[in-house]
Parts: C-alpha cells; sequence; structure tokens
C-alpha cells in the first residue's frame, strides 16, 4: 500500500523506491486525482502562450533554441506585434498571458516593461518566462504587474544541471527562482523526464527541491531528444514516468498549479488528458502567431504547429470538457492553504 505520508513528507529512499518500482501507479494516480479536487477543484486553468523570440544565448545540450544550433530560422517578434496578440488573447476571454522567450538579450528592461504596461491594461495576468535575467529586472517587472514567472530548474541533481547546461549551475538557477519568490512573484519551477544519465533519487531530488521552495506553478514533461543537439540520439523520457511524476508532484504540493504539458501531448495523443486525470489543472495553448511558431522548436513532434493561430483555444477547452473537467474563466491564481503544527489543513483561501 502507498504510504502517502511519506511522500508528503519526501522521504527521499522511499520517494526513489516508488519512483523506480511503477508499482504504485494506480493509487498514485487516484490519490493525486483526490488532492487535486480536493485543494484546487474540477477547474482547468488556460494560459496562452506567446513565443515572441526563439533567439538564445544560452547552450543548454537538450534545447533546440541553443545559440549553436545553426538548422533553425531565427525570429524576433516586434512589441507591437505582440501586444496585438495579447490583445486578440484577451477578446477570446483567456485571462492570463504567457510572454515566453529564449534568453535573449534584445529585449531590454524597458521593452519588457513596456510590454507588461500595455498588457496589463487587457485585465489579465501576465507570466514572464524569458530565462534568467538581473535581479533589478525582475523587480521592476513586478512592480509594473507581473504576476508570475516560470523558469523550470529542469533538474535537482547539481551534477547532471552543470552536465546539461554548460557555465552554469543548479546553485545559480535556485538563487534566481528564491529572488522571484522573494519579490513576490507567482513562481514556476519544474523538470524533465527521462534526461541522459537520470536515476529515480534524481527524481526524488526534484520533488523535494519543489517542496523547499514551495512551487506556485509546476512544469513537468517528457525529455524529447532533438536532432539539431549534442542529445540528438539520447532515448527520451516515457509516457507513464512524466504522468508518475505529475501525479507526485501534486501530492507533495497540493495547491500548485501544474500544467499537463504540450510535450505529453507531443509523445502520446491522449497524454494531456491524461495528466488532467492523474493530477494536473492548467493547459497552455499555443497563441504563437505564424509564421512563427514552427520555428519554435524545442523539441521535434510538438503538436498544434501548423493550424489556424487560434485554433488551440476550442480545441482545448473540448479537451477539459471530455474528461470530465470545468474551463475555468478567472485568472487562476494558486489557491493557498495554511497549516497548523500537526499539519493539518485548517483554512483554505482563494
Amino acid at each position: 500500500m502507498l504510504d502517502v505520508k511519506k511522500i508528503q513528507n519526501v522521504d527521499l529512499d522511499y520517494l526513489t523506491h516508488v519512483i523506480k518500482s511503477g508499482k504504485y501507479d494506480e493509487e498514485i494516480f487516484k490519490t493525486a486525482d483526490e488532492i487535486r479536487r480536493k485543494y484546487v477543484g474540477e477547474e482547468v486553468h488556460l494560459r496562452a502562450i506567446i513565443e515572441f523570440s526563439n533567439i538564445c544565448t544560452q547552450h543548454c545540450l537538450y534545447c533546440g533554441l541553443r545559440a549553436d544550433n545553426k538548422n533553425l530560422q531565427r525570429y524576433r517578434m516586434s512589441p507591437e506585434e505582440i501586444i496585438e496578440r495579447a490583445r486578440l488573447i484577451a477578446k477570446l476571454g483567456i485571462k492570463t498571458i504567457v510572454l515566453q522567450s529564449g534568453e535573449d538579450p534584445y529585449y531590454t528592461t524597458e521593452i519588457i516593461s513596456h510590454l507588461i504596461t500595455e498588457i496589463k491594461k487587457l485585465d489579465v495576468a501576465i507570466t514572464l518566462s524569458i530565462g534568467e535575467r538581473e535581479f533589478e529586472e525582475y523587480r521592476i517587472w513586478k512592480e509594473l504587474g507581473a504576476d508570475r514567472y516560470l523558469m523550470r530548474h529542469e533538474t535537482a541533481s547539481p551534477e547532471l544541471y552543470a552536465k546539461l547546461h554548460p557555465g552554469d549551475s543548479f546553485e545559480n538557477r535556485k538563487a534566481h527562482l528564491y529572488e522571484l519568490k522573494r519579490l513576490g512573484y507567482e513562481t514556476g519551477a519544474g523538470f524533465m523526464v527521462g534526461l541522459p544519465g537520470q536515476t529515480a533519487y534524481d527524481l526524488a531530488l526534484d520533488l523535494a527541491f519543489l517542496k523547499e521552495l514551495d512551487a506556485d506553478m509546476i512544469g513537468i514533461g517528457p525529455f524529447i531528444p532533438n536532432p539539431d543537439t549534442p542529445l540528438k540520439d539520447a532515448k527520451g523520457g516515457d509516457l507513464q514516468t512524466t504522468l508518475r511524476m505529475i501525479a507526485l508532484a501534486r501530492i507533495v504540493v497540493p495547491t500548485a498549479n501544474i500544467p499537463a504539458t504540450t510535450a505529453l501531448g507531443s509523445i502520446n495523443p491522449l497524454g494531456r488528458q491524461y495528466g488532467l486525470k492523474y493530477g494536473a489543472n492548467v493547459i497552455m495553448p499555443n497563441l504563437t502567431p505564424n509564421p512563427y511558431r514552427p520555428n519554435y522548436s524545442l523539441y521535434p513532434g510538438k503538436i498544434c504547429l501548423f493550424e489556424r493561430d487560434t485554433a488551440c483555444v476550442e480545441c482545448t477547452k473540448q479537451m477539459i470538457r471530455s474528461v470530465g473537467l470545468v474551463v475555468g474563466e478567472g485568472y487562476g491564481h494558486r489557491k493557498k492553504i495554511e497549516m497548523n503544527e500537526e499539519k493539518e489543513v485548517i483554512n483554505i483561501e482563494n
């Protein structure tokens, strides 16, 4: 029988055993669904992504946007294009806009500030997902109205992190995430499943870090090898293990907002539906306009690239309803819980 208390207390040895064995999946999935329903309810929140630049200065071994990839057609959207797309998203009734890019220094403090100021006029929440920036920039953007910052930690193994991110360290990534949390952002972390050299213990460390950070958002997806990267011949992550990690993350951080990621749907046609059944409560439809959309190629086989720009919205809503859940209409901020010394829930507030 699954020991839920050991999972919630992030007992690393027990978590490693549970992750490695796979024999507890039915109990894990059932528990995660019950916890999701109890703490975040039936609503699934939509976060519309605008991938506004695929230019990146970094050299991460797994990523198709890496600076060394010469086979990618690069692009930058102008601030006016980004704001116009944000207006369209707001008209569609979506209450969160995610501004996502590679680490592209072209978009200065001032340009991002202008985007935040203009987009906040649309009565939406703004999530920034633009990589590691200066701490002072984080402060400025938060004061201007940015609500959330998504920066996945990718792996909590310092050794594996260093191998995958030349010239960077897990300690540095942690410092950025803790500063974002200190400034009052809803802070998103997360990791990939199936990285070369990754162990069950490494995945247990990921869950421990999410609990330590008290991550407001948790993005978990399978590693999908990109043919234009040094890891092109690696095996990649599988659906079952990824779903297991999503469910365990829900048990460990009960009120976090957890997306059923695009990568899940890219390795299995029903991947996102399974994610919603096993603990996820967010979907992030891609609203990047064409012709840019196909060139934000983190990995091959990415879904929703070639159809009409806004087709993802109605398709996503239908998918949510198909698994018996409700399309959220609000901003979808994280629900907070307060705990007493015995770890009993004493209050839930929206």
